[in-house]
């Protein structure tokens, strides 16, 4: 019988619960919101304030949410933390977009160089996005943090500690702290934690997303209304949940489009490049390949709300469409970079060049959109060039998919068939074949 599993989908501002089964919602999907902080290069959420929304959310599911097989967690990554030996935390949920480790970024990579970086944790020490840039910045700036904390990870980790009480992290995010040996699927690289003077004491035990990695304490059953003794499984990056819906076969292509627009590619032979990021699946012997535009629904929404408040949301949507439709060149241009680029240590910037006082708010948008459409393009002939067979179907998913269809798509060759689904990497926790208990 297909196991009901309670899935958890935690991202940069909301939690999603639901019970799924064989790729399907049972009943209603629950969401607790909780905000990002940002302080200049800083982003950061609350993990205090995450746990309420997960208690929140639970709770709407109501007795349901007792009369599950397993638990499973798909969360966004990285996101970094460090615990007390109580499990309490000792700083707040470092996000993917936070930028206050430039410099650190710099030193380590100067130290240990790209290529080495590459062959080893798979991707370059890009500062937020992989989590030793963060890591070697609390060592740097507050030691007593570091010193004292018993456990440090990503979001899997500090859920599973508050739920289950283990040490947990899987290969999806181990793979996104720079300190994994990504492309061989191995262990802590002794290397890389060297290289920030962590002891993989402090660090989380390796398991696969699927399997069973723990079980509710009777504490976490009281305080977030769940069945004491679930079983709950590893967890794993967001994307990766998105895959399993589809089957999660080598030369798949995912494309989760949000506020960051996210491509990645399935393969079974990991060819890291300083321009994508890489990482494992989760299960298995399988990779991906990611590239991402780090603001797209956003850098939509942005000029929306700067030039075009006036439009209903029909009007604004059909001029996107037309204008993504228009080809003749145009001398207004755009650098997509309103929220930096994730593949970068240096922060980039967006601006618009060859502004006159003849250029309207349709070039702009149109400008817009055209960067979008083009570094789209750029993306997936990136991805072509890792080696793998690329299959004519991408599977689409994220809130803005509808609205960047035509806009992503439009400079890309060949033919391609596109099937949509929504709340994919909810429904994929509910792929998962639940593994065998390892502890």
């Amino acid at each position: 019988m297909t196991s009901r599993i309670l899935g958890l989908d935690c991202g940069s501002s909301s939690v999603k619960a639901g019970i799924v089964r064989g790729g399907k919602i049972v009943g209603k999907i629950a969401r607790g919101s909780y905000p990002s902080h940002f302080d200049g290069p800083k982003a950061e959420v609350d993990p205090n304030d995450l746990l309420k929304a997960i208690k929140s959310a639970v709770g709407d599911l109501g007795p349901a949410a007792k009369k599950v097989d397993a638990i499973g967690l798909s969360v966004m990554s990285p996101a970094w933390i460090a615990m007390d030996h109580a499990g309490k935390p000792l700083t707040r949920i470092v996000t993917h977009q936070d930028r206050r480790s430039i410099q650190i970024a710099r030193d380590l990579e100067d130290r240990i160089g790209m290529k080495r970086f590459l062959r080893i944790a798979g991707n370059r020490p890009f500062p937020g996005g992989i989590s030793i840039t963060t890591l070697a910045w609390f060592q740097k700036y507050h030691p007593q943090i570091i010193r004292k904390a018993d456990l440090i990870g990503h979001l899997n980790t500090f859920l599973h500690r508050q739920l289950t009480g283990q040490r947990v992290i899987d290969p999806s995010n181990a793979s996104f702290t720079g300190l994994y040996e990504t492309i061989k699927q191995g262990t802590w690289s002794r290397e890389l934690c060297g290289a920030v003077r962590i002891s993989t004491d402090k660090l989380p035990d390796i398991f696969e997303s699927n399997q069973i990695a723990g079980n509710v304490t009777p504490q976490a059953a009281t305080r977030f209304g769940l069945k004491q003794g679930m079983p709950v499984m590893a967890g794993m990056v967001d994307t990766s949940a998105a895959l399993m819906l589809f089957g999660a076969r080598v030369g798949e292509l995912l494309n989760v489009s949000g506020s960051t627009d996210v491509l990645s590619l399935c393969t079974d032979r990991p060819r890291p490049h300083p321009k994508l990021l890489t990482r494992a699946v989760g299960i298995g012997r399988l990779w991906l390949s990611v590239g991402t535009l780090a603001a797209a629904g956003s850098a939509i929404t942005w000029a929306r709300s700067q030039f075009f408040r006036d439009l209903s949301d029909s009007q604004y949507y059909a001029l996107l469409a037309k204008l993504a439709a228009e080809r003749s060149p145009q001398s207004v241009t755009f650098d997509p970079y309103l929220a930096g680029e994730r593949t970068s240590i240096e922060q980039k910037y967006a601006s618009f060049n060859n502004l006159t006082l003849a250029a309207t708010r349709e070039d702009m948008l149109r400008a817009i959109v055209d960067a979008l459409a083009q570094a789209s393009a750029a993306r997936l002939e990136l991805l072509k060039s890792r080696g793998v067979k690329i299959r004519s179907t991408v599977f689409t998913s994220g809130g803005a998919a509808r609205a960047l269809h035509k806009v992503l798509y439009r400079d890309w060759p060949g033919h391609w068939k596109f099937r949509s689904e929504q709340e994919a990497s909810l429904r994929g926790l509910s792929k998962l074949q639940i593994g065998a208990r390892r502890f």
